[in-house]
């Protein structure tokens, strides 16, 4: 085995080392046009650049034909340049920055980019045990996460997980198999490696301890692509430009949810708003659990209508929460009970999955004994769309698709297109695509909203938001859901969210409760939901607990500009709102492993309250940047840690200095929401030379706003210099994006002394300066189609 592979793979025994791959050899080698083609004495590779930082490729075996259907890739191969040298025992293909190493005998592939080594097989291709098995080479060292959705701590290495989805119901603080299995993993050293194949199987992330990671797979593909990326930002946007990227979603998903299990009538259901509007607490949906269909849980799954005793008028139900800005969300599920009003038509109409005979396979589980829509069939996908564009013309303005797994679906079963096992995983996945296809071309105009429990690789390009299943309602439930949501957002699924509260469980805990919540502030989905011993609802609280919870969602509609902006960023660049420490330092070890601390986008760092009774917290600040407490103005310095006493009424949430924070003036729900007149915070740092920030404008509903012109981004500078903070404000409005006049309330903190003087295009301009706060505030008006310059001149 050469040396320099050694070298990569350190750690290994030398024996063990010298007999991998030793009777496999390279037979011959085609480099085409786009790919190079190498046949070995066992089957040929496949070796394709999608771009000069992923390179895919695909092995197949003697006997086995190659099957290009990807369920995750949507990317086309870009028109590189590629190299290929050649040497009696080694052949180079060069694509941009990408370096695939193939040894000729005894066989060997590896990969780098930019000179540095990735990863490598280690065995390559094996069967074993009816198993299907490609494995790899790994570092002593290094971290791996991905593998899905899980909470097993951050760094996952050591697991072997099943890729098989799974709800888990009552989870806490471990959970090897949930909701969403994805084959992907990424590591510590900057790469990721995607196995671009459905059916079920294994993830081994070095179980064993022996340096290897390994897939296992029951049959189909063996491709694989192996992604680079110079930083966290650019790798996961990589794998995101080759899945898909997640659409813009309305902006109400951005409010607050009144959601439990469940409203059992419209007079429940009114009742339930009218109290948030008593209360004067925000709310921008309600979402209907089983019971809109049916009286009880069993039995009645797959009516698809609403009862008509408890929801006598359910069009102007729907029409009189739209009037008040509250949207109705309905749950869906693929099962159509054989007690069900739909069973005879779902049979007649042949939509549901099958028997190898041909009938509709039957079986029981927890809801009563059902059949199983059949998502790949496409007369299947027809009759479920339209019970979603009736409910659609009825007012119905969000779905949620629950036990997507599917919750059971047994081996035997058959789908138009395979097994129940060779498609189980990509069942949620296509379920999300029925409706976002549906919209497409039905209600191009629209943006669906889909919240789903259970998806695949690259589910984000159909809009879904996932959601971390039936979360115990206890502190352990609590403490593994930042893990979940910073795993998913690396691997693009940047909406998942959990229950607030927790689910499972008659457990009233109004600390847990509160710190649930505020938490929820500072991840995607803002959704109180749990089963209804104990309400999930902040009106049904005691008061207390219900004004800390007012206090919470009151400032997550503040924030509205703020994460708005971010699902902008992760719309065109595949960013995550929640993001691991490592973002900022991604060579600092002792942040591999965390999760009990976060980013939310670039500027904040949030510190969730996870242990009841907690009084303190140890708070590590990443470093190049100092940090400034949201709620006092403190500052501390970037790369220390400091022990903080914790307050009731809020968690630790601090904002990097240097950072822009557009905020929203207070208001019902978000339509009424506007970037006409907002607040923009500063943070101002005598160490920081130039900031920037920004804020995305659009209605918030049309699809594709931004591509078609109809948006605007108004970006925000700053440069200090010589005791004079200049900030200026610009607007890029597109074409079809009607300008507008603005007013701006800029308020600039740490400022410690009284400015002389504020000057607005040159011009003296008033401002009040707090000197307790050390905030100065600015209003401005802003003139459309203008773009504004202002100096804050500051005492030497």
């Amino acid at each position: 085995m050469k040396k320099n592979l050694i070298a990569i793979v350190a750690l290994l025994a030398t024996p063990f080392v010298a007999a991998q791959n030793a009777g496999r050899t390279v037979l011959s080698y085609v480099d085409k046009a786009g790919h190079l083609e190498i046949v070995t004495n066992d089957g040929r590779y496949l070796i394709q650049p999608y771009s000069g930082k992923i390179i895919e490729t695909t092995f197949i075996p003697n006997g086995e034909t190659f099957n290009s259907e990807s369920h995750a890739v949507v990317l086309q191969p870009a028109p590189l340049k590629t190299k290929l040298k050649v040497t009696p025992g080694k052949l180079e293909y060069t694509a941009a920055d990408m370096l695939v190493s193939i040894t000729r005998s005894p066989f060997q592939i590896s990969y780098a980019y930019k000179g540095k080594p990735l990863i490598s097989e280690k065995n390559g291709y094996a069967k074993k045990d009816g198993a299907e098995l490609l494995d790899f080479n790994l570092d002593a060292s290094e971290a791996l996460y991905g593998a899905g959705a899980r909470a097993l701590g951050m760094n996952r290495r050591g697991n072997r997980l099943p890729l098989y989805n799974k709800a888990h119901y009552g989870y806490e603080e471990r959970s090897q198999q949930m909701n969403f299995a994805m084959p992907l993993v990424f590591s510590s050293r900057m790469y990721g490696i995607h196995f671009d194949n459905a059916p079920i199987g294994y993830l081994d992330l070095d179980s064993k301890h022996e340096n290897v990671l390994a897939y296992e797979t029951i049959s189909g593909r063996k491709t694989y692509q192996v992604i680079a990326g110079d930083s966290w930002e650019d790798l996961v946007g990589n794998y995101t430009s080759l899945t898909g990227r997640q659409p813009l979603p309305p902006r109400w998903t951005f409010g607050n949810f009144a959601s439990r299990f469940g409203y059992h009538s419209e007079a429940e259901a009114r009742s339930i708003l009218d109290k948030f509007q008593a209360e004067q607490i925000p709310v921008d949906a309600i979402i209907f659990d089983l019971y809109w269909f049916g009286k009880d849980i069993k039995g009645t799954m797959g009516n698809l209508e609403f009862d008509q005793d408890n929801f006598p008028q359910p069009q102007k139900m729907i029409a009189d929460f739209a009037a008040r800005g509250v949207k109705t969300v309905l749950i869906t599920e693929p099962f159509i009970l054989t007690t069900s009003g739909k069973w005879q038509e779902a049979v007649q109409k042949n939509i549901l999955a099958t028997d190898k005979s041909g009938q509709p396979f039957t079986y029981d589980f927890y809801f009563g004994n059902t059949g199983l829509i059949d998502i790949f069939n496409p007369p299947a996908q027809d009759w479920f769309w339209n019970i979603y564009k009736d409910l659609k013309r009825q007012g119905v303005a969000g779905w949620w698709g629950d036990l997507g797994e599917p919750e059971v679906h047994p081996a035997a079963l058959q789908h138009k297109t395979g097994s129940a096992d060779q498609l189980h995983n990509v069942y949620g996945h296509n379920w999300a695509k029925l409706i976002a296809d549906g919209y497409r071309k039905e209600f191009p105009n629209e943006r669906p909203f889909i919240l789903m429990r259970s998806g695949y690789s690259g589910s984000q390009r159909y809009g879904m938001i996932p959601w971390s299943g039936d979360v115990n309602r206890t502190w352990g439930g609590l403490r593994s859901q930042p893990e979940i949501a910073l795993q998913m957002g690396l691997q693009g699924m940047a909406y998942m969210h959990s229950d607030l509260g927790g689910f499972a469980g008659a457990n009233l805990d109004d600390e847990l409760y509160t710190r649930w919540l505020q938490y929820g502030v500072f991840q995607p989905v803002f959704r109180p939901h749990a089963q209804e011993e104990v309400a999930s609802e902040p009106v049904l609280r005691e008061p207390k607990t219900r004004a800390l919870a007012k206090a919470a969602i009151e400032l997550r509609y503040r924030l509205l500009p703020y994460n708005y902006t971010l699902a902008f960023e992760n719309n065109q660049r595949g960013l995550p709102f929640m993001r691991p420490l490592f973002y900022a330092e991604p060579h600092n070890e002792k942040l591999f492993a965390v999760a009990d601390s976060y980013l939310w986008g670039n500027d904040f760092l949030v510190y969730p309250v996870l242990q009841a009774g907690a009084q303190q917290a140890s708070v590590y600040f990443p470093a190049k940047n100092n940090w400034v407490d949201f709620y006092s103005g403190q500052k501390y310095q970037g790369g220390s840690t400091q022990t903080l006493a914790l307050a009731g009424d809020h968690i630790p949430v601090f904002v990097r200095a240097g950072a822009f924070i557009p905020m929203s003036k207070p208001v019902r729900n978000t339509g009424e929401y506007s970037a006409k007149e907002f607040d923009l915070h500063y943070y101002h740092d005598a160490a920081v030379g130039r900031g920037q920030g920004q804020l995305y404008d659009d209605d918030g509903a049309t699809a594709q706003a931004y591509e078609q012109g109809a948006a605007s981004l108004l970006q925000f500078g700053s440069v200090w210099k010589n005791n004079t903070l200049s900030i200026s404000l610009q607007a890029r409005d597109g074409k079809a994006y009607r300008a507008q006049n603005r007013k701006v309330s800029l308020i600039v903190h740490n400022v410690a002394a009284r400015p002389q003087q504020v000057l607005l295009q040159g011009k003296p301009l008033e401002f009040s300066w707090d000197a307790d706060r050390h905030a100065l505030t600015i209003p401005v008006s802003w003139g459309k189609r203008t773009g504004l310059r202002l100096q804050v001149k500051l005492p030497a």
